[in-house]
């Protein structure tokens, strides 16, 4: 259990500085840096650097934050671009 709490606040810290390096981190709340954390760090693993780095509740520091500034940058162009039509 105790795994899981880690693995949220691990989740939100990414998020958080995946938004302050794009700019996009005022937007966000809470949950949603959760999640871009979260989703960011299963992508940079799966797709960028693997589990190269220092790690923190299983993941990977460096390739995780890639992923999530990645993921952040790619969902922010899609609503920039469906807000405005």
């Amino acid at each position: 259990m105790l795994h899981w709490i880690w693995v949220l606040i691990v989740g939100g810290v990414i998020g958080l500085i995946a938004g302050a390096l794009t700019g996009h981190g005022r937007s966000m709340n809470w949950i949603a840096n959760i999640v871009a954390g979260l989703v960011g760090s299963t992508l940079g693993q799966a797709l960028l650097l693997g589990e190269w780095g220092p790690q923190v509740a299983d993941m990977a520091i460096v390739s995780s934050i890639l992923g999530a500034v990645i993921l952040v940058i790619v969902v922010a162009f899609f609503v920039n671009r469906f807000r405005t039509a």
